[in-house]
């Protein structure tokens, strides 16, 4: 008999999966199950679709429906699996059907932290993530003429942006001090703020949602712990949270950020049943906390490495340094590892160096500013963080210091790195050296 393998979740991490098995295990069954009416595109672009920098919905999808099943890969679109048995190694799905496995990979996304205040169930209230419904909002933007978008996660700040580029009335709400508190510092978000005031945007920071209300079962207003604000809809940007009910209903265990606990192969707590994406949790290269919420590069190489195993072959995924990088207002951020912020939430000692450059030769058209900041540990002075904003450049950047991270490199190597030199695409003075130079004066003083 072939060997069956069956997918919860039809995302990055569950398509990653189902193809690596495929590609593993030929002869395999590989069987799909996803919520929704698609699978295997990038929910990553719809803000960008609602801003108009993306022309249509239709260019995130990333194959068509024939594409799986010339693949070999049976997808079952809107049928929800509603329980495991890992001892029968069975899944039943909504529709009763009941499908045996000799590998499971659970793929089940997350789901956004409830904002726990009254009015939830009224009409104009977007969470954005399925593209069907992404589409029908699309529309609704049309007749918005004021959002109120709660809390600055990395989705939030990108739905401010869109639909301040839409040319919406846009207010953003947030507890904390500044936008992604949790994942930057304030002098890297500051220019980001002051672009979105620019743009239009009205900023609530210190400030909590408590209740969403409405007439005839549509939104009308915000509440706030600092006023309300009038609203024709409200964009709800809470936390990621892994979805885990399937995999709690199990027995198999989760840890201590809530997400599945799984090993380098992916493997669960579970006998042949995987997990990968959003539902699980990774360690963090150099705290070793385990952490969930990651991006989708990451979810899609979780998921290949789960689909590989589950096939029968040998992979491992490595401790995470977590470079990202994102457009926010008319900059770019993004950054590896910690904030200054969070290295001190979470008691690592530091020391930082900072310089503001520029992305091309003072004297080429176009040029954009860039500053970094990096955080290395004081005694061996290895980088254990960065972070940066500017006009361009910063994806790349943030790639190189992830493995700057994760290879041991210290200060002293990036303070006297070799860079490229040519006016169109890089000054003469690398921002990244300038910013380890100056961590170096502050350890040496």
């Amino acid at each position: 008999m072939p060997r069956r393998i069956v997918v919860v979740g039809g995302g990055a991490a569950g398509m990653g999966a189902a193809g690596a098995a495929k590609g593993t295990d030929p002869d395999a069954e590989v069987i799909v199950f996803t919520d929704y009416e698609d699978a295997a595109y990038s929910p990553c672009g719809i803000p960008y679709v609602h801003g108009r920098e993306i022309a249509s919905f239709d260019s995130l999808f990333m194959a068509t429906k024939q594409h799986y099943i010339d693949q070999g890969i049976d997808i079952r679109y809107e049928t929800a699996v509603v329980s495991i048995d890992v001892k029968a190694k069975t899944v039943t799905a909504a529709d009763e059907t009941v499908e045996r496995y000799d590998s499971l990979v659970l793929a089940a996304g997350f789901t956004y932290a409830d904002p726990g205040v009254p009015g939830g169930d009224l009409g104009n209230i977007y969470y954005v993530k399925n593209i069907r419904q992404a589409m029908e909002w699309d529309k609704v933007l049309d007749t918005v003429k004021t959002a109120v978008v709660d809390e600055a996660t990395p989705l939030g700040a990108e739905m401010v942006t869109a639909l301040a580029h839409r040319g919406i009335e846009t207010h953003l709400v947030d507890p904390a001090p500044w936008a992604m508190s949790m994942a930057t510092d304030p002098d890297i978000m500051q220019p980001v703020e002051e672009s979105w005031v620019e743009m239009g945007a009205k900023l609530h920071f210190n400030t909590k949602v408590t209740g969403f209300v409405g007439k005839n079962g549509k939104l009308t207003k915000v509440t706030t712990s600092e006023g309300d604000i009038p609203a024709d809809l409200a964009v709800v940007a809470t936390k990621k949270t892994p979805n885990t009910i399937l995999a709690t209903a199990a027995g198999i265990k989760t840890g201590m950020s809530g997400g599945v606990i799984v090993d380098g192969r992916m493997r669960t707590s579970a006998p042949d049943v995987y997990a990968a994406g959003d539902c699980t949790e990774i360690p963090h290269g150099v705290s070793n906390v385990p952490i969930q919420g990651l991006s989708g590069s990451h979810a899609y190489a979780q998921g290949k490495v789960a689909g590989v195993n589950a096939a029968g072959g040998v992979r491992e995924y490595r401790a995470v340094y977590v470079p990202w990088g994102m457009v926010a207002g008319k900059w770019m951020i993004g950054g590896v590892s910690f904030s200054e912020t969070l290295a001190t939430a979470l008691g690592v000692p530091f020391i930082v160096g900072t310089a503001q450059g520029i992305s091309r030769a003072r004297y080429y058209p176009d040029v954009k500013p860039v500053k970094v900041k990096l955080l290395a540990e004081p005694e061996h002075l290895r980088l254990i963080g960065a972070q940066l904003v500017g006009g361009e450049g910063i994806k790349e950047r943030a790639d190189f210091l992830a493995m700057a991270v994760r290879t041991g490199i210290t200060i002293n190597d990036l303070a006297t790195m070799e860079n490229v030199y040519s006016p169109p695409i890089g000054a003469l003075n690398e921002p990244i050296a300038l910013a380890a130079q100056n961590a170096l004066t502050k350890a040496r003083g």
